[in-house]
């Protein structure tokens, strides 16, 4: 695969969508369709390392999912303990490190817990990255943002008239981050969910059919070779 100079997928961003209809289609209940998407999730962890990517961050549980139903909430809670505990060993051995982005000190003590302790035990891996959005909302960054430069403020740690985009950006979940180069989104839903508002503003967005418990090695080779035959002008013109 050719590549342009300067040009790298550094930073895959995924809306994992579909998996409700996936069991829709299987005849099986919902939490099953979850418990495929936590295996495509396995499996896009060890893709990434495949294709070189060195952070993929995964769209786990948005802050509006709370609106679903208790029992699906309570089930994709226990998925979120389990899928941890479950793929520890492979962030270990493939030298990934474990982060997380979101209000996560609302989640239930299980699942916060299991997390922190994927955090720690993961924190001096450097082979790789998995960053997990949970309860995560890019409108709620944004405001949790702004809360905190508020304070900063009033604190006399900032001069609000020389606040800019790089001094904002420092105040986001994980600012050492870089921005996404690709998201991409199954099942054919083509809206961003608040998902990353403000690190997605360039990136390249490729959007599949494929519902989320299928996607494979196939659905991603096709999605990192659409964003290496892409110009990225980023405002620019084309040369």
């Amino acid at each position: 695969m050719a590549v342009e100079t300067g040009k790298q997928l550094r930073h895959l961003a995924v809306i994992m969508d579909g998996n409700g209809r996936w069991a829709k289609k299987h005849g099986v209940a919902r939490l099953e369709g979850h418990r495929a998407g936590a295996e495509a999730g396995k499996r896009i962890i060890e893709l990434a390392g495949e294709f070189g990517i060195e952070y993929l961050t995964l769209y786990a549980f948005s802050t509006e999912n709370w609106k679903r139903s208790a029992e699906e909430v309570n089930g994709l809670m226990r998925l979120l303990k389990e899928f941890i505990d479950y793929n520890l060993q492979v962030l270990q051995e493939n030298n990934i490190r474990l982060r997380a982005i979101g209000r996560i000190a609302a989640l239930p003590d299980e699942s916060r817990e299991a997390l922190q302790r994927g955090i720690e035990q993961t924190k001096n891996n450097d082979g790789g990255n998995l960053i997990l959005a949970i309860n995560y909302g890019g409108r709620a960054e944004i405001v949790d943002a702004a809360r905190k430069i508020a304070v900063a403020a009033l604190n006399g740690k900032i001069n609000p008239d020389e606040l800019d985009e790089t001094t904002f950006r420092d105040y986001l979940y994980a600012p050492d981050i870089p921005d996404p180069d690709l998201m991409i989104r199954t099942s054919g839903e083509l809206r961003l969910s608040n998902f990353l508002i403000w690190e997605l503003s360039y990136a390249e967005f490729y959007v599949t059919d494929t519902l989320w418990p299928d996607f494979d090695r196939e659905d991603m080779a096709k999605a990192v070779d659409g964003f290496y035959h892409r110009e990225r002008r980023y405002g620019g013109r084309l040369k």
